[in-house]
């Protein structure tokens, strides 16, 4: 009969070494690179910061972040093509503009680098530059389904913030909720650069052509910040009914006051945790999804921004 200490070190070995063999794959070196089209003014993207960097541990890879200073995206195809030229594992990146940047990623991946398409862009595309999968929100479904929501509230008219007017994806959510309430976009979309002082003036001077307008939708928190201040200098705020894209402290508070009737939760941190975590375990193992990932869009309202206001900014 195998004696009591005979047995718990053989369990003992049992359980380890599982764990052992872990430890091993896990000791990879791979690295990821993640290439936004964001300028480093818009901070909405800290929580894609944070993301790939909780990623990046948790999977022990190395991942780094880069991005157009100004947000132009010809500089941004150059970073694409610089960041392939460095041999990593995996890139992970934008689309904001197929036209622009379709062909440094091609070629990317025709060096040998595998690629997932997150945030912006479709399914379709990635599917055509050759990336592995797509993660992030439709964007035109997301404006649909926004514009679906506003129409059931009574909505006929609105004005669209368009703070990133050069990327075709910001002008899909505007066409999308101009769809969902069954109206012409037309010229209910105004490009509101991404100066704050320019923003509140360009949305104060709609509103004062356009009083009768039912609705404004902003883009996220760079133009939701400012159209805010706008609201509340011309007495509309609370009386206007208004919805945004994305997350950030002003926006919270924007629904907890009852100024800001939604907001659209994409998930910034799964676009960009979810991709070095899909790549690291592909590279490892060979496994990969099936399928592209959906990680919005979501309504946030008043009734559930608990957990959204514990981590806006950082995670959510």
């Amino acid at each position: 009969m195998m004696s009591l200490t005979k047995k718990l070190a053989l369990a003992v070995a049992v359980f380890a070494a599982p764990v052992l063999s872990a430890a091993t794959a896990s000791a990879e070196g791979e690295r990821y690179v993640l290439v936004s089209h964001a300028p480093d003014s818009d901070s909405w993207w800290n929580t894609i910061k944070n993301g790939i960097a909780l990623a990046g541990k948790q999977m022990n890879v190395e991942v780094e972040y880069r991005n157009p200073p100004t947000g132009d995206l010809a500089d941004m195809a150059r970073i694409i093509e610089q960041a392939a030229a460095s041999s990593p594992n995996g890139i992970i990146t934008t689309l904001a503009d197929y036209d622009v940047l379709s062909g440094p990623i091609k070629a990317a991946v025709d060096s040998g680098v595998d690629v997932i398409i997150m945030n912006s862009g479709t399914p379709d595309q990635a599917r055509e530059v050759g990336a592995l999968m797509y993660v992030g929100q439709p964007e035109y479904d997301a404006g649909h389904a926004a514009g679906l929501r506003a129409k059931g509230d009574g909505v006929g008219s609105f004005l669209c913030v368009n703070h990133y007017i050069s990327s075709p994806s910001s002008t899909e959510r505007c066409q999308g909720f101009a769809d969902g309430l069954g109206v012409e976009l037309g010229n209910q979309m105004i490009d509101s650069g991404q100066d704050p002082a320019e923003i509140k003036n360009r949305v104060l001077a709609y509103l004062n052509s356009n009083p009768d307008t039912d609705a404004v939708l902003t883009l996220g928190p760079t133009s939701a910040d400012p159209t805010l201040l706008a609201l509340e200098e011309n007495g509309m705020a609370g009386q206007i009914y208004f919805g945004t894209f994305d997350l950030g402290a002003n926006i919270v508070e924007g629904i907890k006051a009852g100024t800001i009737n939604w907001g659209i939760d994409q998930q910034p941190f799964l676009q960009a945790y979810l991709p070095v975590v899909v790549l690291t375990n592909y590279h490892r193992y060979g496994v990969l999804p099936g399928n592209n990932i959906n990680s919005g869009p979501g309504f946030v309202t008043a009734d559930g921004l608990e957990m959204v206001e514990k981590y806006a900014g950082e995670y959510r």
